[in-house]
C-alpha cells in the first residue's frame, strides 16, 4: 500500500493499518448502484435521501484505488446515471445524439472518480476530512462540468435532486454549489463510517454530524411574504397539436392555442369569475412565427392583449439578423404593441445552433434538423410589465447559477421560466421544474414555469410549488404572488461559494498526488535498501 493511515486517536481494537480497497467486482457493484441510487433522486422518481447514498457508494468503490480504476469506476456510475436520466434528449433525435450527450457526462464523473482515488491518501491521513473532501470534490466536478464544453450541460447537478429535502434552504446561503456540498459532505459521512466501522462512536460520530447538516438548513428563515408587495399573475399553457399539420400550420395553432387560452381568460375576467391579472405569461416558443414580421401574428396578438388588458410575455422566435434565429421573450402591452425583446443569452449547442457542423455532420446527419443557427443576446432578462419588474430565462438557462442571479441583481422581483417541453416529455419537465424551486430559493424570490405543454406551475419563495398543470394537456392557471425585496446571502456572494470549494478541491487534489509520489519514492528507496 501507498500509505499507512494514522493510528492516533484510534481505538484499541482498531486495525493498525488502512482497510484494503473493495474487491474489483464488488467495487464495480457499487458504481452501478451509486449511479442508479443518485437516479432514484432526481424527478419524476424524487427519492432525494438516495443522493448522498449514491455519492458514499461512489467514494467506498473508488477509495485507495489506481487512478486509471478511479476514472473507470466514475464513468461506470456516470453511464448508470446519465444514461436513463438523459433518455428524453433521444425522444425525437434518435439514440445516437442521446448516448454521445450521455457518455460525455458520464466522463465528468469519470475524472470525479479518479479524483477520489487520488486524494485516498488525504482522506486516510486525516480520516476527519473525508466527508469536506467529498463535498469539494463533488462541487468542482459540476463546475468544471457546468462550463465545458460550449457552455457547459447542467443537468443532474446534485443541487437539483432536492427539492423536496431540507438541504434546499441552503440555497439561500451558497446557491446550488452549497447544496451539492451539503449532500456531498452527508455522502463522504455515510463513507466514513462504512469505512471504519469498528468502534461504534465512529459511526455515531458521522451520523450525529450528518443529523446536523441535514437539520441545520432548516434555521436558514424564509423570505417574509406577507406585507410586502404582491401582483395577480396568469399563466396560459396553450399545448401543442401533434398529427396532421404541416410545418407552417403546426406553428399557427400553437400560437392560436395560446391567443384562445387568453381571450377565453378574459372572459371568464369580464364575467367575474376570475380576478382581473396584472400580466399574463405564455411559453418559450408560443409564437414561432415571427411577430414583428408577420402581421397576421401581430394582429392576433395585439387582439389578445387588448382582451385581457395586461402586459402579455409572448415567447417567440424572430428571424435575423442574416439567416440567424433569435430565441426571444416579448413583452406586449395593450394598445402599444411589442418592447425590446430579452433574446435567450445561452443557446443550446446541437440544438439551437451547431457547433463545428462539418464535423457534426459526419458523426450524425441530425444535426440538419436545426436549419438556422440561433445566435444568443447581451443582456439579462429585466424587463417591466405594468407595474412588476421580471427577470426571464428561457428554457435551459435556469440551469445556469449566473445567467438567474443576473436578473435578480439587475431588480427583478419574479422569476419567470419560459420553457417549451413539447419536444421532451414529463420527466424532462419535472427535473426541469425542480431547478425553479431551487432558484425560488436561492435568491428569495417567486418564480413560476410556463411551458407550452407542461408542467408550468408557480413556485412560492420557500420552494412551495403551487397549481402544477397535467403534461400534454391545455390549461390557464393564475395566483397571487408575493414580490419580496430584498438580497439573500447567495445572491450577494454569488460564485463565490463556488469557487472557494472548487479551488479547496484542487488543493486538495495537489496534495493527493503529492504524499502519493512521496510514497512511491519512500518504497524505492525501501526496495533499494533490501537488495
Amino acid at each position: 500500500m501507498l500509505l499507512e493511515a494514522s493510528a492516533v486517536d484510534a481505538p484499541a481494537d482498531a486495525p493498525t493499518h488502512p482497510a484494503a480497497p473493495l474487491p474489483l467486482w464488488a467495487a464495480a457493484l457499487a458504481a452501478v448502484a451509486a449511479g442508479g441510487a443518485m437516479l432514484a433522486a432526481f424527478p419524476p422518481v424524487g427519492l432525494w435521501w438516495l443522493a448522498p447514498v449514491g455519492v458514499a457508494l461512489l467514494a467506498t468503490a473508488a477509495h485507495r484505488r489506481r487512478a486509471r480504476t478511479g476514472l473507470l469506476l466514475g464513468s461506470l456510475a456516470g453511464v448508470a446515471f446519465f444514461v436513463p436520466l438523459l433518455s428524453w434528449t433521444g425522444i425525437n433525435v434518435g439514440a445516437l445524439p442521446w448516448l454521445l450527450l450521455s457518455g460525455l457526462e458520464a466522463l465528468y464523473l469519470g475524472l470525479l472518480g479518479l479524483a477520489t482515488a487520488v486524494v485516498s491518501p488525504v482522506v486516510d491521513r486525516w480520516r476527519w476530512s473525508w466527508p469536506l473532501v467529498t463535498g469539494a470534490l463533488w462541487v468542482g466536478q459540476e463546475a468544471l462540468r457546468d462550463r465545458t464544453p460550449f457552455g457547459g450541460f447542467p443537468w443532474g447537478r446534485l443541487a437539483f435532486s432536492q427539492g423536496e429535502s431540507p438541504l434546499l434552504g441552503l440555497a439561500a446561503v451558497g446557491g446550488a454549489p452549497m447544496v451539492t456540498f451539503a449532500v456531498g459532505v452527508l455522502g463522504g459521512l455515510l463513507a466514513l463510517a462504512a469505512w471504519r466501522p469498528y468502534a461504534l462512536r465512529r459511526v455515531l460520530v458521522p451520523v450525529g454530524v450528518a443529523a446536523l447538516v441535514a437539520l441545520g438548513p432548516l434555521a436558514v428563515p424564509s423570505p417574509a411574504t406577507t406585507g410586502v408587495p404582491s401582483a395577480r399573475v396568469a399563466i396560459v399553457q396553450g399545448n401543442v397539436p401533434r398529427l396532421g399539420l404541416d410545418f407552417n400550420a403546426q406553428r399557427r395553432a400553437v400560437l392560436d392555442n395560446h391567443i384562445s387560452g387568453t381571450i377565453a381568460l378574459a372572459t371568464r375576467v369580464s364575467q367575474g369569475i376570475e380576478p382581473q391579472p396584472d400580466l399574463v405569461i405564455w411559453p418559450e416558443n408560443a409564437s414561432d412565427i415571427d411577430p414583428l414580421a408577420n402581421a397576421d401574428a401581430r394582429a392576433a396578438i395585439d387582439g389578445a392583449a387588448h382582451a385581457i388588458r395586461a402586459p402579455i410575455l409572448v415567447g417567440g422566435l424572430l428571424n435575423g439578423p442574416g439567416d440567424h434565429v433569435r430565441n426571444v421573450g416579448i413583452v406586449w402591452l395593450p394598445g402599444s404593441g411589442p418592447q425590446e425583446p430579452y433574446v435567450k443569452r445561452h443557446p443550446v449547442p446541437f440544438a439551437e445552433y451547431v457547433p463545428l457542423r462539418d464535423i457534426a455532420r459526419k458523426i450524425s446527419d441530425k444535426v440538419d434538423l436545426v436549419r438556422s443557427d440561433f445566435i444568443g443576446g447581451d443582456r439579462p432578462g429585466v424587463m417591466r410589465m405594468g407595474d412588476v419588474t421580471i427577470g426571464d430565462v428561457i428554457c435551459f438557462e435556469v440551469a445556469y447559477d449566473t445567467i438567474v442571479r443576473d436578473v435578480v441583481t439587475g431588480g427583478a422581483q419574479l422569476l419567470v421560466v419560459q420553457t417549451n417541453n413539447a419536444t421532451f416529455n414529463a420527466a424532462e419537465a419535472s427535473q426541469q421544474l425542480a431547478m425553479v424551486r431551487l432558484r425560488a430559493v436561492e435568491h428569495g424570490r417567486a418564480a413560476l414555469m410556463a411551458s407550452t405543454v407542461g408542467i408550468s406551475a408557480f413556485v412560492a419563495p420557500d420552494g412551495t410549488v403551487t397549481q402544477a398543470t397535467a403534461f400534454n394537456t391545455p390549461a390557464v392557471i393564475s395566483a397571487t404572488v408575493a414580490l419580496p425585496e430584498g438580497r439573500t446571502i447567495a445572491t450577494r456572494f454569488g460564485g463565490l461559494p463556488e469557487f472557494t470549494l472548487a479551488g479547496a478541491a484542487l488543493t486538495i487534489i495537489a496534495c493527493g498526488v503529492i504524499i502519493r509520489r512521496r510514497a512511491r519514492g519512500a518504497e524505492t528507496v525501501a526496495e533499494g535498501q533490501e537488495e
